[in-house]
């Protein structure tokens, strides 16, 4: 089943047409910058950019940045606060002209590598990480999501874990990838701490470089990177879609 979806973040909105049955794109990605301010106004004129671009009528899966419950947006860490407690689903539906289903990011990637990526036919607790502009995280038992985990705002040295150990601080701060390494373990053992799951998966902007820092990481579980690299949000959110047109 062929479904628009799109990857909303907190530096660039990207989408693909996918093939819901093989986990492919069906298309090049397109991408276009995340407005500033990223009010929900604004970026419903961006979701319906990527949508016009492809020329889509059909149903839109769509990966955001925060908790979602029952359509609503329920935070906004990385984006503009009015984002908080609106009927997003509804709204972006509006926007697109086409059915929009909406899920946490981090969540939509772990879909998508347990079905089809390094997480594949693993039915032990699985962490998925996504390294970004924040840390998203999608947690799995028997196979089973652990909806909106957010584990990226657990307090590590008295801040959010993302603003000390996410891509964009890497860069920000200029570390090198030792460095971030270093701050990334002290998060790890946290999450190990937490949850003890038997294998992380990395997606996000930092996994198609996971080569340049595997070395200095440290964890009890396996770390792998997601197979599916920075698509894998764009293809879970499209599965997500799936599955509620068939509930």
């Amino acid at each position: 089943m062929a479904i628009l979806g799109i990857d909303i973040g907190g530096s660039g909105i990207k989408g693909a047409p996918v093939d819901t049955m093989e986990g492919t794109l069906l298309a090049p990605r397109f991408r276009v910058e995340t407005p500033q301010p990223p009010t929900p106004i604004s970026m419903a004129h961006s979701v319906a950019e990527i949508a016009r671009y492809f020329r889509w009528e059909g149903s839109i899966g769509c990966g955001y940045p925060g908790v979602i419950k029952h359509g609503r947006t329920m935070s906004a860490a990385n984006l503009h606060p009015d984002w908080i407690g609106i009927e997003a689903e509804k709204m972006l539906t509006e926007a697109t002209g086409c059915r929009v289903t909406l899920i946490n990011d981090a969540d939509a990637a772990g879909l998508a590598e347990l079905r089809f990526g390094a997480g594949k036919n693993n039915p032990n607790p699985v962490l998925m990480l996504t390294i970004g502009t924040g840390i998203g995280s999608a947690l799995f038992v028997n196979g089973h999501l652990v909806p909106n985990t957010e584990l990226g705002h657990l307090i590590v040295r008295g801040k959010d874990a993302e603003h000390r150990a996410s891509d964009r601080v890497r860069v920000e701060k200029d570390l090198s990838w030792k460095q971030w390494a270093a701050r990334f373990n002290e998060y790890l053992a946290y999450v190990e701490m937490l949850f003890s799951p038997d294998m992380i998966i990395i997606g996000g902007g930092v996994s198609k470089r996971f080569d340049k820092y595997a070395g200095y990481l440290q964890a009890q579980a396996q770390i792998v990177p997601a197979l599916l690299l920075n698509d894998a949000g764009i293809i879970g959110a499209a599965m997500n879609a799936v599955e509620h047109e068939t509930h």
